[in-house]
């Protein structure tokens, strides 16, 4: 989850180091630090608690000055947010300097060793018995890299991370496991080290992505490559396609509001080139190579975290009701701590924006090594999910910079929308219902554009109800996860608690909350439950609660028996959770706007959970 960034090359290294921490700081917010190797070989290290900007004010007046030096910008794990353990620590001499993504599992049994020793610590983080430890195995006469590789044999856990030394001057040293991390291979000489492509993109485009085991070595004559167990590799150079505006906010006040509204672009981008209308079918060029092998799919296992565990969960009725295909959805975090059974024949499809998400990677680990046939659903390019995957489907959504996800989530819905179509044309899907499908996907960003246009009206909604403790979400079938959904939006940004419930099983429980200070939003497109959800309803306006109703059309059943309607345009029932969606990103943004809180970094939050 921290961000990660490194430079070598001609230019000050400090600026370029700081411009990168900005556009990884939605990984990691609780403080910052930066560590220059002057061209002297001295080292300069500055660390500040807090966000980026007390760091930028630290170093204003007198920044450190070379062309060698790392930074990162923290999520704590291992104790508070505190300049103490903040990156990047350094040995008692000062001449070793480390930053580190991840959680170094044996680090208790390291620190005693290494107290035993007569080392000291000055921080509580994990990180510090790290670069102790290089110290410590550092012999007379060791390269910085083979130190680096010594000390990772004795190290057990997830990390990525960067390394800086006096001792081998003018060289930095990256090492990668279960912790994204890759190389940035600019012009002229110049090398960057990064968490994410963010990082390294105001340099250059060309990335080279680490696989866990590797160890990457840059210095003034070129970069090179190794595995920890089988000696030298050489990893594929990508380009990266979207462009640094894409991580700027463009005029819009956060990045969130500005990712919702690029929303109708996203979903575009997400069916370009794969719909077939005649044929009714989606085409998906990632996984027509395993035709063969998806014809004998007789149960789909979905595995993802948070927000995608929804479209996950939407992907369960999508795919059992277009392709007749039996699915669960699990929790990766769940699973991959589970004796799970997983029968032959079975396709698990990990989803995940990043596609670094820890528990989903560690779970599709485990389904791979029980010898099914994996898929994935990813957002970005080169990432370690879509490189371990068979086969699988890009989102071309684009970065998300806020860390509440919203057009990676809409993206995701549309994606399995394609992939169900997919399946369900190779099964029982006639023709027909195919074109229909297609159709309605055409519309689809039009129709999310539509919605957009009532953000002042959203607004107002917000303006009447950002005050409230607590809120209810509640739909039925399609509109479930939805609800999920929207729950968490609201209490991710706005720090408002919020549940997420099928609408039918409010009477079992949820009932006893609600009064006269429950806002309690009800999805109620017009689809095969419409009227079950109209009588939840009336039991709800029966307890004083406040009703606001998320409709399709007029909804005259609704007109004077619910506080509040905000319609949507209607469409199939597999593109309503698309469309349902919107209003309420925008009603839990504006929500937390007016009760003064970050949207983009929400507190104890971070973007790419790459930690368990």
């Amino acid at each position: 989850m921290c961000g990660i960034v490194g430079y070598l090359g001609y230019r000050e290294a400090a600026p370029v180091l700081i411009e990168g921490l900005r556009r990884l700081e939605y990984r990691g917010y609780d403080s910052a630090g930066i560590s220059v190797m002057s061209d002297d070989g001295a080292l300069q290290t500055v660390r500040r608690a807090g966000k980026l900007a007390e760091l930028e004010g630290a170093i204003a007046q007198h920044p450190p000055r070379g062309r060698v030096g790392i930074a990162h910008t923290r999520w704590a794990t291992h104790g508070p947010p505190t300049e103490a353990n903040a990156h990047p620590h350094t040995n008692e001499t000062g001449d070793i300097t480390l930053i580190h993504n991840g959680i170094i599992e044996n680090a208790g049994v390291l620190k005693q060793k290494l107290l035993e020793l007569g080392y000291t610590f000055t921080s509580d983080t994990d990180t510090e018995v790290v670069v102790h430890l290089i110290d410590h195995l550092w012999v007379q006469g060791a390269s910085l890299e083979q130190s680096v590789a010594e000390a990772l044999s004795q190290v057990e856990g997830a990390y990525g991370l960067a390394v800086v030394s006096t001792r081998d001057p003018f060289k930095i040293v990256v090492a990668r496991n279960g912790s994204p991390l890759l190389l940035g291979i600019g012009s002229d000489g110049e090398l960057m080290a990064g968490s994410d492509a963010a990082a390294v993109v105001g340099i250059t485009r060309d990335v080279v992505y680490l696989d866990d085991g590797d160890v990457g070595v840059l210095d003034r004559t070129a970069y090179r490559t190794f595995h920890l167990e089988r000696g030298s590799v050489r990893r594929q150079v990508h380009q990266v396609t979207w462009d640094l505006e894409s991580i700027e906010k463009g005029g819009y006040e956060h990045f969130m509001l500005k990712e919702i509204h690029e929303q109708p672009q996203s979903l575009r981008d997400v069916m370009r080139g794969r719909l077939l209308p005649e044929d009714g079918v989606a085409r998906l060029g990632g996984i027509t190579v395993s035709d063969a092998d998806l014809s004998k799919v007789e149960r789909i296992t979905i595995m993802a975290c948070g927000t995608s565990w929804h479209a996950g969960l939407l992907g369960e009725y999508l795919l059992e009701d277009l392709a007749r295909i039996p699915v669960d959805v699990q929790y990766a975090s769940e699973f991959r701590y589970k004796n799970p059974v997983i029968e032959d024949n079975t396709l698990v499809l990990a989803i995940s924006q990043s596609g670094e998400t820890a528990d989903t990677l560690a779970a599709l680990r485990e389904a791979k090594r029980r010898g099914v046939r994996t898929m994935g659903i990813v957002n970005t390019v080169g990432s370690t999910i879509a490189r371990e995957t068979d086969f699988g489907m890009h989102l071309h959504a684009g970065p998300e910079i806020g860390v509440a996800s919203t057009k990676a989530f809409t993206s995701q819905i549309v994606a399995l929308v394609l992939f169900s179509l997919y399946m369900g044309r190779r099964r029982n899907l006639s023709v027909l219902e195919g074109r229909e499908l297609v159709a309605a996907l055409e519309r689809l960003p039009d129709q999310v554009d539509e919605i957009l246009a009532q953000t002042d009206d959203i607004r107002a909604l917000a303006d009447e109800y950002f005050d409230a403790r607590n809120f209810l979400y509640l739909g039925r079938g399609y509109q479930f996860p939805v609800a999920l959904e929207g729950a968490l939006k609201l209490k991710e940004v706005s720090y408002i608690h919020a549940e997420g419930y099928p609408a039918a099983e409010m009477k079992h429980g949820p009932i006893a909350l609600i009064d006269d200070d429950m806002p309690v939003v009800f999805l109620a497109p017009r689809d095969a439950v419409y009227g079950k959800v109209v009588s939840n309803i009336e039991e709800v306006k029966a307890r004083h609660g406040r009703v606001i109703a998320i409709v399709s059309d007029e909804a005259p059943e609704l007109v004077g028996k619910v506080d509040h309607i905000v319609r949507v345009p209607h469409t199939v029932p597999a593109l309503l959770p698309v469309l349902t969606t919107i209003p309420l990103q925008l009603l839990a943004y504006h929500a937390a706007i007016l009760r003064g809180c970050d949207v983009d970094q929400p507190r104890n939050l971070a973007k790419s959970v790459t930690v368990e």
